[in-house]
């Protein structure tokens, strides 16, 4: 089962309490990055609108690796998640 881990900056809208507060990883289904996040929005969907948009695309400010490769297609999510894969999701960095 693919494990998705939340970097805190996106993890803290799953807890309200400070104590709790750190990355957080989440156990879901699904053969493809959008599917495995599919299951994790069901779980959670407080989570849905800071990761992806109205479209189901990564938002542009979020990025995520599948085993520690990047994600290059945000906008499908086609990209194939291994049974024992962990998806990395984290807010991009950016400013000046």
């Amino acid at each position: 089962m693919p494990t998705v881990v939340f970097a805190p900056a996106i993890a803290r809208w799953l807890s309200a309490d400070p104590q709790t507060r750190g990355e957080k990883a989440v156990a879901a289904t699904g053969a493809t990055v959008r599917e495995v996040l599919a299951s994790v929005f069901a779980q959670y969907p407080v989570l849905r609108g800071y990761v992806v948009d109205e479209h189901g695309a990564l938002r542009h400010h979020v990025v995520a690796f599948v085993s520690g490769e990047p994600v290059r297609d945000k906008q499908s999510l086609n990209e194939s998640v291994p049974d024992d894969g962990e998806i990395y999701v984290l807010q991009a960095l950016s400013g000046g």
